[in-house]
């Protein structure tokens, strides 16, 4: 049977990163952000938890020892730049490999070249796989025989949580290196490299920024390096030769007049968003809840989403400590639902502020849960028999109902002594009110209750 023939080692210049040197070796008309990549380690900015002089991922690099890792981060933060910084200093063959347009059988290619590479020539192989978290379990299974014998290094780059993006066991032979977003003063220095370098910058126009207009720049840019060069470089287009080669805060204003929000609905940072929400309106902090919930709402959350969420924390962190809670949450979503946005923000508003400052009571909650682990501990125990309905004769002679007592029949309302759990559970607690809000009168009531019942039974 004929086989396949073999394609020889990748050369550099064949690469992705080969291929973009190639292009931009003129370094003419590509974007800003590109032609201001840094190219070596000293020249990288931010990410000094990372990248300190006596750092692991530093000195890794520096002895081109790396192993595995997987560079996490929001978009702009260096995880690229990162990876093609360690090209430049290993040894090792580096090939970058697109989670977009790669696949399964270019993977085998390049696994072929990195045996015959590591068997005839003892060099490694670097795969740098951009938005691994784009691949699927099945063709991130293919990696993980290849890292695990040492055929191939591979460095995973991903916007994405890698505990639920990579799978956990490739994902445990590798070291994560999580990217902050830049500060202000990161991307500062980053703009004002673009300003002064004339050979891949804009140090040619001999443009000056104002202070003022490069800060607005840098907080438009929310940490991201690449967003912050791409609003300067629009800002300098837009220029003409009456602003005297200056940018200032109005010219960045009139062409950066919204910036969206950093925000994936179906992301991480949605549920960090969501986290933070749900957290502050528990700690009973307005201010904060109103935060989140906005910044939701501003960056296109669905409005029903954010109403569901009050609608279970009404009922899960405030119950009855607030029994009027829960009928707040519930008039803001009919609002919503018959008014519509943007109109139902001040309902919406409403609640949350509601919710926050309500007094808190996870009781109910609880009480759910010790019902269902009694549940799952015990089975479905039998209901005793003088709680059953005696709707039949036969259920009647069966004794069904019988020694009942109607508790409206007595004082109060209450049966002394009387018991309703199965008797393999009875006299469990359940529900243990709180001494907040309202459920302080209700803990009152249920202590006197059950301190009447516990008499009554033993006399």
């Amino acid at each position: 049977m004929a086989t396949r023939p073999r394609r020889p080692p990748q050369d550099p210049a064949d690469t992705l990163f080969g291929t973009v040197a190639k292009k931009n070796s003129s370094r003419d008309g590509a974007p800003l952000a590109e032609r201001m990549r840094p190219h070596a380690l000293r020249d990288l900015v931010g990410q000094r938890h990372l990248l300190g002089p006596q750092s692991v991922l530093t000195l890794a690099i520096t002895a081109d020892r790396l192993r595995s890792v997987i560079l996490w981060g929001p978009p702009g933060t260096g995880k690229t730049t990162l990876a093609r910084v360690i090209s430049t200093h290993t040894q090792s063959q580096f090939v970058p490999f697109s989670a977009v347009l790669g696949n399964v059988g270019d993977l085998r290619e390049i696994v072929l070249a990195a045996r015959d590479r590591l068997a005839f020539h003892q060099q490694r192989t670097i795969v740098f796989v951009d938005e691994i978290h784009r691949f699927n379990k099945a063709q991130q299974d293919a990696f993980l025989p290849h890292v695990e014998d040492g055929t191939i290094t591979l460095i995973g780059a991903t916007t994405e949580n890698p505990s639920f993006a990579v799978n956990a066991a490739l994902l445990s032979r590798c070291h994560v290196f999580r990217l902050d977003p830049l500060t202000s003063e990161d991307l500062l220095e980053i703009l004002k490299r673009a300003l002064q370098d004339e050979a891949g910058g804009l140090g040619a126009r001999h443009w000056v920024a104002d202070d003022d207009a490069l800060l607005a720049i840098a907080r438009a840019a929310d940490g991201d390096a690449r967003r912050a060069l791409s609003i300067l470089e629009r800002v300098a287009d837009r220029l003409s030769p009456a602003d005297g080669a200056r940018i200032s805060l109005d010219s960045v204003q009139a062409a950066e007049s919204h910036q969206p929000l950093r925000y994936d609905k179906s992301g991480e940072e949605h549920y960090n968003v969501v986290s933070a929400f749900i957290k502050s309106m528990r700690g009973s902090d307005p201010d904060a809840a109103i935060y989140w919930m906005m910044r939701m709402l501003q960056a296109g959350d669905d409005p029903l989403f954010v109403s569901r969420r009050m609608l279970i924390f009404a009922s899960e962190d405030i119950g009855n400590a607030d029994p009027h809670a829960i009928l707040v949450a519930v008039a803001a979503d009919a609002v919503l639902r018959r008014v519509g946005m943007p109109e139902a923000t001040f309902a919406l508003a409403q609640a949350c502020i509601h919710l926050a400052t309500a007094p808190k009571s996870n009781a109910a909650n609880a009480a759910w849960h010790k019902a269902r682990e009694l549940i799952e501990r015990h089975g479905a125990l039998p209901v005793p028999t003088k709680l059953r309905n005696a709707v039949t004769p036969l259920m009647r002679q069966e004794g069904y109902g019988q020694g009942y007592r109607y508790a409206h029949h007595f004082e109060g309302g209450v049966v002394p002594g009387e018991t309703y759990l199965p008797e393999a559970i009875d006299g469990t607690i359940l529900y243990e009110p709180t001494d907040r809000g309202d459920e302080a009168r209700i803990r009152e009531r249920v202590a006197a209750l059950r301190a009447a019942h516990s008499k009554a039974r033993s006399t």
